[in-house]
């Protein structure tokens, strides 16, 4: 579907790519992978359209259509959530101006039998069956799922959008690009600013309702649970591996090993022509050998190890200072802004080491207990702190209060004490402040390098509560990874509000969800609590659905008679038939897809214009067959329903 072919992108000299190549194709899931400043980012602008290159060039049919999320954007602020949402079918909007500009026109007009009335007819027809076959005719349900299942509720969809955050008006941006369904959709990080509920939604989106999708994500569940191929940037090159991200880091794995060997070798062979050449270069005798050994070092093509570093960080917290047996309680503690309550009666009980996770929707109340905790904000009810609890505190607003006039180096070696200050240069490497950069000033830093850089100074300080408000927002894989065994380690009490299932996954044993003006505590692990809550909203369907029924007929009324029932099955037969028919149909497409893009990927085939017509038809075709099949499958469920 898009080709890269021969990509070398170079900044003052340096190859950030060098001459890469290879194929998105229909329907892939790509993770793009590698250390900060591979080029992730920036490959994506590329494929874009946003940036050229320096040599190379991507090929993708005329028609095709692409949607891309940077991480940082401006923002429309002069719509509604809705109004901005419906920007997405501006095409609909189009084709409906024209057909009431047809209608109007042949109202006017009373020359019924010329050909020009005639033709009219035929373009308001036409234009008719466009807005049928778009979904004209629901594009605002489609709009409203998409905003709710990003976390908007009903009572935002006519709030201006300049009353939101920057994080929701991403939600925007990203509810914009879903609605449009690209044939290519590029993402740059976006589950920063979402919940554990959206990033399941959206994850459920992509897999099953998304074109192709490449995306860049420190979230280490999200790409495992989206992608099934993962392309790997390193030292300019691209290793290409058609598995998702967990069995890629295994198979990367046993690549380095091989490039380690391949390189220990050579180095072993050339170790060993060099000493040839420098023993025998003065002996007429072996001068024909030194010579053919010299021309041997020059066509060597040398092998480069790969540039990861595996030396763990071990990062600790100094010890804790002990602090009494609850650090935290609160008694009906309730918070209201206005008429507007966030929550009430919170009663939650946290002992010395806990280790805790806040989770539930953006907007529950998270961060405002926090705060309360932190007593930053009046409330209702009695919140206690523990004897001698000495908190850290990390929010996003905490990079703010750096010193903007002192290095990066200096901000940590003021706090750092001890031993740790031999540590301070490694410390910073792996929080990606490397090299030159920890001679920086903090007022030139950008946001998420603020926050970095807050978080290593709360790392050296001595406290026994650690609340961390979104820690991981800014962080890499191989960070995140170094933060939670720190935090593990850490003998104090911990508080994270946290929507990084895989950061949380191993690190809390008790989790607290903020929902409907209430918080609840959950024992266990974060992947036993989303276990329960699948299970408890089933419950709570079926117990709606339940009272629905009831409420409209007795059960002495909803009995179906054996006729009917009898009906029902032979209509439950056909539509089975119909759904094996439809995926034999969509599996015989896909083969001729995958034939075609084979025939697509030659220098022969990516000139063809003939071959991209026949791919663009047959992806309409399996389009069409993909809507029948779910379209069957409800009628399944529906029949089904009845018959039970």
């Amino acid at each position: 579907m898009i080709s890269i072919e021969g990509l070398t992108v170079e900044f003052g000299g340096n190859p950030l790519f060098d001459d890469i190549t290879y194929i998105i194709n229909r329907k892939d899931r790509i993770a793009l992978v590698g250390k900060n400043g591979a080029g992730k980012s920036t490959m994506l602008k590329i494929i874009a359209g946003l940036q050229l290159p320096t040599q190379g060039k991507v090929n993708a049919p005329k028609d095709i259509t692409i949607g891309y999320l940077p991480q940082q954007m401006t923002h429309d602020d002069t719509k509604t959530v809705r109004e901005e949402a419906e920007t997405a079918f501006n095409h609909i909007f189009k084709v409906e101006e024209k057909v009431n500009r047809l209608t109007a026109e042949l109202g006017e007009r009373t020359d019924y039998e010329s050909q020009e009335y005639h033709d009219l007819i035929d373009a308001l027809t036409n234009a008719n069956e466009e807005l049928s076959m778009i979904g004209a005719n629901n594009f605002q349900g489609e709009i409203e799922k998409t905003l709710m299942g990003l976390g908007f509720k009903r009572e935002d969809f006519d709030r201006p959008t300049k009353e939101f955050s920057g994080g929701w008006r991403m939600r925007i941006e990203l509810a914009k690009l879903l609605l449009q369904r690209p044939d290519v959709l590029l993402l740059d990080e976006p589950t920063n600013h979402l919940d554990i509920e959206s990033i399941q939604w959206l994850e459920n989106f992509l897999s099953t309702r998304a074109n192709a999708v490449v995306l860049v994500s420190h979230d280490r569940a999200f790409i495992d649970n989206v992608t099934m191929r993962t392309i790997e940037i390193s030292l300019g090159r691209i290793y290409d591996y058609k598995v998702n991200y967990s069995k890629y880091v295994t198979l990367r794995d046993e690549r380095l090993e091989q490039q380690k060997r391949a390189y220990e070798n050579q180095q072993k062979q050339i170790a060993e022509t060099e000493d040839f050449i420098e023993r025998f270069r003065y002996k007429a005798t072996k001068s024909v050998q030194v010579q053919s050994r010299i021309k041997q070092l020059e066509k060597i093509d040398r092998v480069e190890v790969d540039e990861v570093d595996n030396s763990r960080l071990n990062l600790k917290f100094p010890p804790a200072p002990r602090s009494g047996d609850y650090p935290v309680i609160t008694e009906a503690v309730g918070k209201n802004y206005g008429e507007h309550t966030v929550f009430k009666n919170v009663d939650i009980t946290i002992k010395r080491g806990d280790k805790v996770a806040f989770v539930g929707k953006n907007g529950e109340g998270k961060s405002t207990l926090v705060k309360c905790i932190m007593s930053e904000i009046p409330y209702s009810g009695n919140l206690k702190l523990g004897h001698n609890v000495k908190i850290g505190y990390f929010a996003q607003n905490q990079a703010q209060l750096l010193d903007g006039e002192i290095t990066v180096f200096d901000t940590i070696d003021n706090v750092a004490v001890g031993d740790i200050r031999t540590k301070i240069r490694d410390i910073l490497g792996a929080f990606m402040f490397g090299g030159e950069a920890s001679d920086k000033k903090v007022k030139v830093l950008s946001g998420g390098e603020r926050s970095r850089l807050a978080m290593i100074k709360l790392l050296l300080e001595p406290v026994n509560l650690l609340i961390l408000d979104e820690p991981t927002n800014h962080l890499d894989m191989k960070t995140k990874d170094i933060l939670k065994q720190a935090i593990k380690d850490f003998d104090g009490t911990v508080i994270v509000v946290s929507h990084d299932r895989e950061f949380l996954d191993g690190l809390v044993t008790k989790v607290y969800e903020f929902s409907n003006q209430k918080v609840t505590e959950h024992l266990g692990g974060v992947y036993e609590f989303l276990e329960k809550k699948k299970i408890a909203s089933l419950k709570e369907i079926e117990m709606k659905a339940a009272f629905v029924k009831t409420e409209k007929q007795d059960i002495s009324e909803s009995k179906l008679s054996y006729e009917a029932r009898r009906e029902i099955q032979r209509d439950i037969r056909k539509v089975e038939k119909q759904i094996e028919e439809t995926e034999k149909k969509i599996s015989d497409t896909e083969v001729k897809i995958s034939d075609l893009e084979v025939k697509l990927s030659t220098p022969e085939g990516a000139s063809n214009v003939a071959l991209y017509e026949d791919h663009k038809k047959l992806n309409t075709l399996l389009s069409e067959l993909s809507d029948k099949w779910m379209e069957l499958n409800m009628q399944l469920e529906e029949l089904k329903e009845k018959f039970n």
